[in-house]
């Protein structure tokens, strides 16, 4: 039998397992059967052979919701470059550790980026090395100053309420442990965390035995801690799926100028919009960016021209994406390291 085209449409019940991972990555094939009506044998073999293949990936989500909306110590990029030059930049772009997003736009020389870094700092990639690169013609960044929307809190809607509540765990509290180093998300960690949280980064599925053995502690202790960590709200994860593969072929950035006494609110409704898998307030003239997914063009008009009215927007720019290039972390295996 063929395989199928890599951006042909998932089944239903493919697609019903992805939004599953998105509300636990962790979620045994048990209880999503129990959940979703399904037999668990087909359960086990459809999520192997989402994964198998490269299709789905579940991953610990680079950046995490900071406490109270706050800042997520960032800073949105576009990139503007030579034509022709356009695959060289993004090559290295996508070889830094400190940028887990990049997108090309289908303008065919512009890149959006996302870039760690702390907040008020000068980064050396925005102040000297992208201005000094010739084939840059252009940079505009601008500071995550509030999130309203992460892409890890995104969910395909082919659930019912009642099933997305069944398969979330509680709200999380990120608390701090008593001793140890700054580790993922800024919360204190200690060497078994960090071992763990390292070899669930680029496979957030592995199991606890698959984890003690590459980690070398007790399965117990490991069983423990995971439990510790996501009850913190320390381990979040995020599902990486071509979007097309659920049919929805178009991803769209908008830079939205919106009035300061609307800004809270045109952001939270963009949040509960079940389009939009990123909105965050920002520095700059757009003081609000927004990244979201439709299943066509008309679509995508349709939310331009009838709900974003009435949010108090006075100007939008909107970027369409043609490849989605980086969705940190790598697949396992894959080398991680800087050139």
């Amino acid at each position: 039998m063929a395989h199928a085209a890599a951006d042909s449409v998932l089944s239903l019940v493919d697609q019903r397992l992805v939004a599953a991972l998105q509300c636990d990555g962790r979620l045994t094939a048990e209880r999503a059967a129990h959940v979703l009506g399904l037999n668990p044998a087909t359960v086990r073999r459809r999520l192997h052979a989402l994964s198998a293949d490269g299709t789905v990936r579940v991953v610990i989500s680079p950046v995490a919701r900071p406490r109270n909306g706050g800042s997520a110590g960032a800073l949105f990029l576009r990139i503007r470059v030579l034509r022709g030059k356009l695959d060289t930049i993004v090559a290295a772009l996508a070889a830094r550790e400190d940028i887990p997003f990049i997108d090309v736009t289908t303008s065919g020389d512009e890149i959006f980026a996302v870039a760690r870094t702390e907040p008020g700092s000068r980064d050396p990639l925005v102040f000297r090395q992208l201005p000094s690169t010739q084939a840059v013609t252009s940079v505009e960044s601008a500071t995550i100053l509030h999130v309203f929307r992460l892409t890890s809190e995104w969910r395909h809607q082919v659930l019912t309420a009642p099933e997305r509540a069944a398969l979330s765990h509680a709200e999380p509290v990120i608390a701090p442990t008593a001793s140890g180093s700054p580790g993922l998300y800024g919360v204190d960690t200690d060497p078994l965390e960090q071992s763990l949280i390292d070899a669930l980064t680029p496979d957030a599925r592995l199991t606890a035995a698959a984890l003690a053995a590459h980690t070398g502690h007790p399965e117990s202790t490991v069983r423990r801690r995971l439990a510790q960590l996501t009850a913190q709200g320390r381990l979040i994860t995020q599902v990486l799926v071509d979007p097309r593969r659920l049919g929805l072929s178009i991803e769209a950035k908008l830079l939205l100028h919106v009035a300061p006494d609307h800004l809270a609110a045109a952001g939270k409704a963009l949040a509960e919009h079940p389009s939009v898998h990123g909105a965050f307030a920002t520095s700059g003239p757009s003081n609000l960016h927004a990244a979201a997914y439709f299943p066509d063009l008309t679509a995508l008009y349709g939310f331009l021209s009838s709900d974003l009215v009435g949010l108090g927007i006075t100007h939008v720019e909107t970027a369409v994406v043609s490849r989605a290039v980086k969705r940190t972390p790598p697949p396992a295996g894959q080398d991680r390291r800087l050139p």
